[in-house]
């Protein structure tokens, strides 16, 4: 982990915003984003969420017992669709972190309109898949931005 901040996006407060565009790749033959994409959109998000926060390192391979984040839950309303062109704007905030875990609301706007809302779970897990404790530095990186009130 590093103290210099070099994610995309900003923040306002505790959310996260990452401007993004939609490109033909990320649509169907009818010019709307594949319901698929909306998932990688938001793990763009979460990534850039953490390395704005100073968290650099997403996995720890090197260690005695590597570990990775992955994602234990993933809810996701469709609202509306976007379209070839259209840019969005993914705002991200943690609501709650424990053990091993963190939860976090996505959603998805283009214009000023809701497309899409995520309420994602992400943990730490070893390769072998069992749970690991968040590292304390990535903790502390991670707690002033928990906002508990965003449900």
């Amino acid at each position: 982990m590093s103290a210099e901040r070099q994610g995309l996006g900003h923040f306002e407060g505790s959310v996260h915003i990452l401007p993004l565009r939609v490109y033909y790749e990320d649509t169907d033959l009818s010019g709307v984003v594949y319901h698929a994409n909306y998932l990688r959109f938001m793990e763009r998000g979460r990534t850039e969420f953490f390395r704005l926060a100073g968290v650099t390192q997403m996995a720890d391979l090197t260690s005695a017992e590597p570990s990775a984040w992955a994602l234990s839950r993933a809810d996701i309303q469709f609202l509306r669709p976007a379209r070839l062109d259209d840019v969005l704007h993914v705002h991200s905030v943690l609501t709650a972190m424990s053990g091993a875990r963190l939860a976090a609301i996505q959603r998805i706007f283009a214009g000023g309109n809701l497309l899409v809302e995520g309420r994602i779970e992400a943990c730490v897990i070893t390769l072998t898949g069992r749970p690991r404790r968040i590292p304390d530095p990535v903790r502390a990186l991670l707690a002033p931005f928990v906002n508990e009130a965003a449900v």
